[in-house]
Order: C-alpha cells, then sequence, then structure tokens
C-alpha cells in the first residue's frame, strides 16, 4: 500500500499576510504546464500525479481560498455565508481554511437556498454554496482547467470562466 503525500510548504509559520502570492501563482502556473505537456504526449498515469499534486500544493490551496473569498466588484457573494453562516473574513479565518482544505474524505454541504425578486414579480431561486465548498471547487477547477483548455475545440470562441 502506498501513502499518498501533498507537496506544499508547511502552514504552521505562515501569516496569511506573508504569502509570497507571485510564488504561488507560478508554482501553481508551472505544474498546470506540466500536466498540458503530460496530457500532449499522452501519459495519463501522469496527468493524474500532477493533478493529486497541484491539488495538495500549498499554492494551490491559498489560491483556493484567496479566489473562494474574493468576488467581482460588482458581485456582492463574498459577503454572502453557505448553510453554515461562516465567512472567511479574517486573515485567521482563511488561513485556518488553508489547513482545512487539505483534508479526506471531503462531502459537499447542502447549498442554502435563497429566493431572489424578478421584474415579473415571480422569485428566482439561488443555491449558496459554503466557502469551504467554494475553495474546494477552485481547487478542483486549477487541476482540469489545463485538461480542458487543451482538449477543448480550437475553433470555439465561445465565453469560458
Amino acid at each position: 500500500m502506498t501513502a499518498i503525500t501533498c507537496a506544499g510548504a508547511p502552514i504552521h509559520d505562515t501569516t496569511w499576510h506573508s504569502v509570497n502570492w507571485r510564488k504561488a501563482i507560478r508554482t501553481v502556473r508551472r505544474l498546470q504546464v506540466r500536466i498540458v505537456k503530460a496530457m500532449k504526449a499522452g501519459r495519463w498515469n501522469k496527468v493524474k500525479v500532477l493533478q493529486r499534486l497541484l491539488r495538495c500544493s500549498f499554492s494551490s490551496r491559498v489560491l483556493a481560498v484567496k479566489s473562494a473569498q474574493r468576488a467581482p466588484a460588482e458581485n456582492q457573494g463574498k459577503q454572502t455565508a453557505g448553510i453554515d453562516n461562516v465567512l472567511w473574513d479574517t486573515a485567521e479565518k482563511k488561513l485556518q481554511g488553508v489547513k482545512e482544505l487539505n483534508n479526506r474524505g471531503y462531502r459537499a454541504q447542502p447549498l442554502r437556498r435563497v429566493y431572489i425578486p424578478k421584474k415579473n414579480g415571480k422569485l428566482r431561486p439561488l443555491g449558496i454554496p459554503t466557502m469551504f465548498d467554494r475553495a474546494k471547487q477552485a481547487q478542483h477547477l486549477l487541476a482540469l482547467e489545463p485538461v480542458a483548455e487543451t482538449t477543448g475545440d480550437p475553433n470555439s470562441y465561445g465565453f469560458r470562466a
């Protein structure tokens, strides 16, 4: 039986404000480039290993938490808590989210349902995930995006987010 280890810097001596964001972005991009190269070479086992390495790395966890708590300027979604009423609004809470993001046995929480009124008087349902679920989705996006971009149709000019 093999043990699964995760790469990354130790968290115990790191604070949210001392994170080297440029280095974190560079580390994630480098691993994404390696995933694309392995995929183009047809080495799917290598792709899987690199995706796991990327998901477990400290850099991807930090970037995932940062993207989960950040929202576009027009969107106030970052100020909306999920069903657990937890917001990552302080540096300590964000760092705690980074620590928890590496846990195994992840199960998504139910969505908090909010109804938004439409112009015609009806209500539009909106599901709000927890901060942890948003970060977990962002973390998996970092690992899956290189594969989707590479295998996507080169002649497709549609919008991608």
